[in-house]
């Protein structure tokens, strides 16, 4: 079955590109925008309207197949790629993608993948946002073409086994930190609530004491909501370096002090916290998290630590990995750039006994974080992103009903 055409589309995500380094800066929430001016290159404002390109791969019997291109909220920072506009970027897919792809047969995900990962413009490998769509498109139109499942075909192509068993789901609150908790705890989500505690002043508190209550509050909230005595999430925070700002990005005895309050206010609830500190460096920030994660370990604390910034490409997961700085390791989706390397990475992170987050971004869309779920039931997580968006409702609407249709055709 032969790709004949590729057609492409522009699109919204779920949310917005925020500028990470205007916001840390000190940038002020002023209703759904930001005061300010933008820093990183690229934005012209620090929040702006999230862009996505819908890639359509046209098969010779009239079916198309599709995946969405989409980048990270916080684009441009923490090494990623600049900024993904779709003006700049569809006429790249035009003239040097679809050249390369019309005529393939659509006979194996990993083969077409790998042409797609040798092309390069000017000299640069492909955004990876691009490389995210495409590969998504492709996964599909093999999929079509062999009648199957996309989980089956990343099955059948890595030597994977399918269970008809869910992959536990990780939802975030937005800024809506307080009343979307409901809604989490309500429809029973596994791990939430993420929280977007990414300003020291006004989220974590200057010694920590706002963060500190907040998850004291969670641990009352899920007690007094819940239906089921057995319900007990994971309380997972995202702290965007804040505690590493707040009390020293070299100094891990406070940080680990700190950590073991929020354990202690956690309690009975398992904790994780991401991205700890921020230093702005690949090398120094896996050396810094590896030290963290040491000293916690070593003092026995309960929590477990997150690697998110720097720790962007299937290379760095594995350099993290490799080093154990963390005990869990996002895998954030559109920064792999093709989603071979979603699954590569997590089956490079069990292998190496570190926890596996199939994470990504609300700036996603509703086709790329489909997609997503076919990874992870092929590859299975620690855990999936409930994704696009920050509303809770939708995003983990999306996950949870593709992962149990898969569910419910493998059974058969």
């Amino acid at each position: 079955m032969k790709i004949t055409r590729v057609v492409c589309a522009p699109g919204r995500t779920g949310f917005f590109f925020d500028d990470q380094r205007a916001i840390k800066k000190g940038a002020k929430m002023d209703g759904a925008s930001y005061e300010g001016e933008p820093v990183t290159p690229g934005f012209s404002a620090v929040r702006q309207a999230g862009e996505a390109v819908s890639v359509m791969l046209v098969l010779e019997d009239g079916q198309i197949a599709y995946g969405d291109c989409a980048a990270v909220q916080y684009s441009g920072a923490g090494g990623r790629d600049p900024l993904f506009l779709v003006k700049d970027f569809i006429p790249v897919i035009e003239r040097h993608i679809a050249p390369i792809l019309v005529g393939q047969e659509a006979d194996n995900f990993r083969r077409l993948a790998a042409v797609l990962e040798k092309v390069t413009v000017g000299g640069k490998r492909l955004h990876t946002a691009i490389r995210y769509g495409v590969s998504q498109a492709i996964l599909d139109a093999v999929a079509r073409a062999n009648k199957k499942l996309m989980c089956q075909i990343i099955a059948a192509e890595y030597g994977l086994t399918i269970r008809p068993e869910p992959v536990p789901i990780f939802t975030q609150s937005g800024d809506s930190r307080y009343d979307n908790v409901d809604k989490m705890i309500i429809k029973g989500a596994a791990v939430l609530p993420h929280g977007l505690i990414n300003n020291v002043k006004t989220k974590l508190g200057e010694k920590g004491e706002l963060l500190l209550e907040y998850v004291g509050w969670l641990r009352d909230r899920i007690e007094k909501l819940r239906i089921e005595k057995s319900y007990s999430p994971v309380l997972h925070l995202d702290v965007y370096g804040t505690i590493g700002q707040a009390f020293g990005n070299g100094n891990y005895s406070a940080m680990a002090d700190y950590l073991e309050k929020l354990s202690d206010a956690a309690r009975p609830f398992k904790l994780r916290i991401e991205g700890p500190m921020d230093v702005e460096d690949r090398e120094k920030q896996m050396r810094a998290l590896a030290e963290l994660t040491r000293t916690v370990d070593q003092r026995k604390i309960p929590v477990e630590l997150v690697a998110d910034e720097w720790c962007n490409t299937l290379e760095d997961i594995k350099y993290f990995a490799d080093n154990k700085a963390g005990h869990m390791v996002q895998i954030k989706t559109p920064d792999l750039g093709g989603v071979g390397d979603i699954v590569e990475a997590v089956l490079y992170c069990k292998q190496r006994g570190i926890g596996a987050y199939q994470g990504g971004t609300c700036n996603e869309t509703d086709r790329s974080a489909q997609i997503c779920v076919h990874l992870a039931m092929a590859s299975r997580p620690d855990q999936i992103l409930a994704k696009p968006g920050m509303g809770v409702d939708e995003g983990y609407m999306i996950i949870y009903n593709e992962m149990r249709r898969i569910i419910a055709l493998v059974k058969e």
